[in-house]
């Protein structure tokens, strides 16, 4: 029998990911966002496929010849559609979410819950952004409900993610409370701050990751994530794709570039998709040109020693570093995050001749999604959902040690 997962707060499910890779049954995802819905989707249907060894007809979806519906009805594949529960968590509905997980399970036990909730609400950046310091704002406390779910699914083990400024928001009585309530539903915690960076993630992304375990169980300690040594570089996950200049958008294609370096990674996929750029002004590609010229010289931009006429931030003494070059020759890039959704300018392409920042399928790389991976939705949903992703190698790296406690 394979291990029962079930993802809370899944977003795209780069979490997920992490554990289809090792051969776990995700029995169900719960997320609020649409298109992280139809991604999930997505996916769900791209492993049952691979199951039946007919790839072929994810490839004709991935090339718009077929539609996903015809897929799931070809195939019967309405149990991967409906693993995805498309609701925001609440007071209002947690009880009936946890039932429909129960019917999913069909009598069977589950062994692990993954996620963790929004992540704004305890970043540090978030709370220095907001007036009121985050404070009041309901998200602070989702983890409220992921406890029922503990409570009324009793999983074996509980992987919670979150930023490391969950250690000190609310004073750190948000991470206090979280653990005591976690204790009182009958489970043991420990937490560690692990980068991704150091599980072979190609970029710096620091996350705590709180391991709970059932107080039954012969756990004592905090898992083992060994470090991996690596000599890879960021360059490794972004030269062989195409060409583009911003605003430019490549048609799913077949690359005949093999790649052996993402084939060993199992990132590699014969066909390539969301390789999208965003168009920028001819302002930002003035200050992109500064920035490139200055990396090429082994210098960082500085935002205060642009050219007055390039220089519309009223804010002159912090964040100097809004428009940073993405460093192809370093083991690792800066985090991939959500505001990527917004602009790229803290993810400037390091090749000149392409004067843009990172496409969709770039970032994604970089956090280490297969190509095989596709996202739904606009090109800013795809951004967004990928910028607040687990890197699926670093889930993948804490899947397996999971695993073996199980």
């Amino acid at each position: 029998m394979s291990v029962k997962i079930l993802d809370l707060f899944a977003g795209a499910g780069g979490f997920s990911e992490g554990f289809y890779l090792n051969n776990c049954d995700l029995v169900a995802h719960i997320e609020m966002n649409k298109e992280a819905c139809e991604t999930l989707e997505t996916r769900a249907i791209f492993y049952a496929l691979k199951k039946k060894n007919k790839l072929k007809f994810y490839d004709k979806y991935l090339l718009g010849e077929i539609t996903k519906d015809d897929i799931i009805s070809k195939f019967n594949l309405e149990k991967e559609r409906d693993s995805v529960i498309h609701a925001e968590i609440g007071k209002e509905n947690y009880v009936s979410l946890i039932e429909e997980v129960k019917k999913k399970l069909a009598g069977e036990k589950l062994d692990i819950i993954i996620g963790g909730p929004p992540c704004q609400a305890y970043s540090m950046i978030g709370r220095s952004r907001d007036v009121n310091g985050m404070k009041g704002d309901k998200r602070n406390f989702l983890y409220k409900y992921y406890v029922k779910f503990l409570i009324g699914l009793k999983p074996k083990v509980f992987i919670f993610e979150n930023v490391p400024g969950l250690k000190t928001a609310g004073g750190g009585k948000y991470l206090k409370d979280m653990q005591f309530l976690m204790s009182r539903a009958g489970y043991n915690t420990k937490f560690k701050i692990l980068n991704a960076a150091d599980y072979g993630v190609p970029q710096n992304r620091k996350r705590v990751i709180l391991v709970g375990w059932d107080k039954n169980l012969s756990i004592d300690e905090y898992p083992d994530f060994k470090k991996v040594e690596r000599d890879y570089l960021v360059k490794d996950f972004l030269s062989d794709l195409p060409l583009l200049k911003q605003g430019q958008s490549m048609k799913p294609i077949k690359i005949k570039n093999n790649s052996p370096f993402l084939k060993k990674m199992g990132m590699r996929y014969p066909i390539v998709s969301d390789h999208i750029t965003r168009p920028h002004t001819e302002h930002d590609l003035k200050i992109y040109k500064i920035a490139l010229d200055q990396y090429d010289d082994g210098k960082l931009l500085k935002y205060n020693e642009l050219p007055k006429e390039l220089i519309t931030h009223k804010n002159t003494k912090a964040f100097l570093d809004r428009f940073k070059v993405v460093d192809s020759n370093a083991k690792a890039a800066q985090t991939v995050v959500a505001h990527i959704s917004k602009d790229g300018n803290y993810y400037i392409h390091p090749d000149k001749r392409q004067l843009r920042s990172l496409s969709v399928r770039e970032a994604a790389r970089l956090q280490t999604f297969p190509d095989s991976y596709k996202f739904e939705g606009s090109r800013t949903s795809q951004f967004h959902q990928i910028g607040n992703a687990v890197p699926p190698m670093l889930a993948s790296r804490i899947a397996s040690v999971i695993l073996e406690y199980i």
